[in-house]
């Protein structure tokens, strides 16, 4: 009774490591999506921004797109920006596998 009631427990236990695991690589794909997303978004910003004056949508892109590649020069540009964006996803990766590691020590004690 006291092996199956052993094996629930790590069952259970790695169970909830997976849904850790499975949450923490969400968040990590969300967050660098979210930096793709975000030219996107001003990128199709000023194309309906465009067409209120009564051009191509795929003409406003076309003259807003080095509007976008400038924004994007300038966060590059900013040595204190960029480094904190890339160095906040890699935390964000750092504290899952340290979470999930921690799962492991619990396994290994039951």
């Amino acid at each position: 009774m006291i092996a199956k009631m052993k094996k629930l427990n790590v069952a259970l236990v790695r169970l909830i490591q997976f849904v850790i695991f499975v949450f923490f690589t969400f968040v990590v794909i969300s967050y660098f999506s979210i930096m793709i997303m975000i030219p996107l978004a001003v990128l199709d910003i000023f194309g309906d921004l465009f067409g209120l004056f009564g051009l191509n949508s795929l003409l406003g892109a076309a003259l807003g797109l080095p509007v976008v590649g400038y924004l994007c020069k300038i966060v590059y540009d900013t040595p204190v920006l960029s480094e904190m964006i890339v160095s906040t996803g890699m935390e964000l990766v750092k504290t899952g596998k340290a979470k999930v590691d921690a799962f492991n020590k619990i396994a290994e004690s039951l």
